[in-house]
């Protein structure tokens, strides 16, 4: 693991934000859609997801994924 990662609470938080940049979303929206599934990250939490700053769920990450349309591990860094 590169050192960029070792103070993270997390290894997906920057793939997150560019899906979510690539498809033209705010933090704000991405948080609603999650609603939606019933997963509770408000904006704030999303923006530290992102940051590396907060670990992320399980049912956040599958949520997260569908609403991305992607496959879970796509949101890992590749080694």
């Amino acid at each position: 693991m590169s050192d960029e990662n070792n103070n993270k609470m997390n290894l997906v938080g920057s793939q997150i934000k560019t899906l979510r940049k690539e498809r033209k979303m705010s933090q704000q929206m991405l948080s609603d859609e999650l609603k939606i599934m019933k997963i509770y990250i408000c904006r704030g939490s999303v923006s530290r997801i992102e940051g590396g700053l907060r670990p992320i769920y399980d049912i956040e990450l599958w949520g997260i994924a569908k609403v991305f349309d992607v496959p879970i591990s796509s949101l890992f860094p590749k080694e």
